[in-house]
């Protein structure tokens, strides 16, 4: 007799009862079917038995939250999705005079690009000889930056490059790198990340709260 993969810790989790969650059913049908996967492999995927994965996609069983997550990074999708939710249509536009400046450590940033996205686009002005500049960052990602005013002082790995308005630079982030302003009146820049790291909200350059890094 043949038997499926053995539970995994969700497999055996009691469901949430129906009026606590939209039914996934539809949407785990139609996602299995776009990444082309049969029902054997999907649940080997997810951890889960044939037989578990089945009863969620004809709707006698709801997952729980934990078993929706897991589900999620299974068909590279997000609850949301999952869930039957539409999103709200971001506005692709930021205008000048938007969202105001913001502070940390002396360096002071202003939104250029929409919120949850998966890269963050920022204003930046790097003050002259603040500590930000001697802090070493490694971290996933890609970063690009883009000089508009000043003399900018950019260390990645061993080399060390001096920029001019103008210059820009795109580098990994796992790369060692940090950046400072080497003129007395600062640096001014475009600067571009992506959000592999991060959560999508209060990121910034410069801050020191765990959850703002760059």
């Amino acid at each position: 007799m043949t038997t499926g993969p053995a539970p995994g810790p969700d497999d055996t989790e009691g469901a949430a009862s129906p009026d606590e969650l939209p039914s996934v059913a539809p949407q785990l049908r139609d996602l299995r079917r776009r990444a082309g996967l049969t029902l054997e492999a999907a649940a080997a995927r997810a951890r889960l038995s044939p037989a578990h994965l089945s009863r969620l996609e004809t709707g006698r069983r709801q997952p729980s939250l934990p078993l929706l997550l897991g589900l999620a990074r299974t068909y590279g999708t997000t609850v949301s999705e999952l869930l039957g939710e539409t999103p709200a249509v971001a506005d692709p536009i930021v205008r000048a005079g938007g969202p105001g400046a913001r502070e940390a450590d002396g360096w002071t940033y202003w939104q250029a690009g929409g919120s949850g996205r998966g890269m963050q686009a920022l204003r930046v002005h790097v003050p002259h000889g603040r500590s930000q500049g001697e802090l070493v960052r490694v971290h996933p990602g890609e970063e690009w930056l883009y000089v508009l005013k000043g003399r900018l002082r950019l260390h990645l790995g061993e080399a060390e490059h001096l920029l001019d308005p103008g210059d820009s630079a795109h580098f990994d982030s796992l790369t060692p790198h940090r950046i400072a302003a080497a003129g007395a009146d600062g640096t001014d820049l475009l600067f571009v990340h992506t959000l592999l790291q991060s959560g999508l909200a209060d990121l910034c350059l410069g801050g020191t709260a765990p959850a703002r890094h760059r």
